[in-house]
């Protein structure tokens, strides 16, 4: 059941004399309000600290606007942003059945992905995949980069409002499957992906994880999972459009590359796709309503270095520009959907 949400708790701040906030809190700004901003006005101020008196703050201002910005604050690099995750969350989590390529910088913190420069990553919420999600994920600006480079966001309980009902109703219905083929040279190995070198212990992840496998060849792994397409949030009770459905079809890849892969592989080989949970073809026309919906809610703000960007994973997507000059984000996840009492019941 839906929680109903309190007001914002007045954050709790030291004034100085002249009667400015050593931090403001602000749930508009530069016309927008995803993310809110938090703003940090002296310099020297620790994220970590301010965090940690005002974690009720903190929670309530994500899950009404599903994205915080904290800007202003020192922040100098992985250690620092290790520390705000602690203060944010004990449970931050490693990286698994990975679907891009990451470099581990340190305990639970990663570079985001690392795609070429030149491609646009879409709007996706984390692991929506899984069955142990992410219910936040946080990023972190060492550099940004001399152009482009945005992580743009939308509001997925907004997302799922501009659907029609026919199509709302038959992805509930079918929930989404996605197939997954580990070929060399082509895609993501299976190694990398679910970090490891032993058939048997992908064949236990998948058994707990419920995915299908097939072994095609000793090389070549296929994997099979169905998932909802529309998740309820554990905290806040409210309803979001929760997949990568578009993510990972086919189509949603550069034009030449999908008529490259479609042109030498057989469907049921390709990288990524997805379904109905049936197993029968997403429609052109619902994708492109997917693609627009989304499109119509997406926000972006310029990085400047020391950002740290909390998403509410259920609550908002996210995704990269292409960008131009050299650009360092790192990334953290943490509380994992299982940590959460109401799981089995909400989500």
């Amino acid at each position: 059941m839906a929680q109903t949400q309190p007001a914002l708790a007045a954050p709790v701040i030291k004034r100085r004399s002249a009667g400015r906030p050593l931090v403001s809190v602000s749930e508009q700004w530069d016309g927008t309000s995803l993310p809110a901003l938090v703003r940090a006005n002296l310099p020297g101020a620790d994220l970590a600290a301010w965090i940690g008196r005002n974690k009720d703050t903190v929670d309530d201002l994500a899950h009404r606007a599903g994205a915080v910005l904290f800007r202003g604050f020192e922040v100098p690099g992985a250690e620092a942003f290790r520390a705000a995750m602690s203060a944010l969350s004990p449970s931050v989590l490693d990286y698994g059945e990975r679907s891009s390529p990451r470099t581990e910088v340190s305990a639970g913190v990663y570079t985001s992905t690392e795609h070429p420069a030149d491609q646009h990553i879409l709007l996706h919420n984390e692991q929506s995949y899984t069955t142990n999600w992410p219910v936040r994920i946080v990023f972190c600006c060492e550099r940004a980069a001399t152009s482009g480079g945005r992580t743009p966001l939308a509001d997925s309980r907004k997302v799922l409002a501009r659907l029609s009902a026919a199509t709302v109703e038959k992805f509930e219905r079918l929930g989404v499957a996605y197939v997954r083929n580990y070929l060399p040279g082509i895609s993501l190995s299976w190694q990398e992906a679910f970090q490891t070198n032993r058939r048997e212990d992908v064949a236990e992840y998948c058994a707990r994880a419920n995915i299908s496998v097939e072994w095609v060849t000793e090389d070549h792994l296929r994997t099979r999972q169905v998932r909802p397409a529309v998740r309820t949030h554990p905290v806040t009770g409210e309803r979001t459009w929760f997949n990568h459905a578009v993510f990972f079809h086919v189509t949603s890849l550069p034009a030449e590359v999908t008529r490259g892969l479609l042109g030498s592989l057989p469907a049921h080989d390709l990288p990524y796709n997805t379904y109905y949970g049936d197993g029968t073809p997403i429609e052109d026309h619902t994708l492109a309503e997917i693609r627009a919906a989304l499109d119509a809610e997406t926000r972006s703000f310029a990085w400047q270095p020391g950002d740290v960007l909390l998403v509410e994973n259920m609550l908002s997507a996210h995704a990269r520009e292409p960008f131009e000059g050299p650009r360092r984000i790192l990334t953290a996840m943490a509380d994992p959907i299982s940590d959460f009492e109401t799981y089995g019941s909400t989500v």
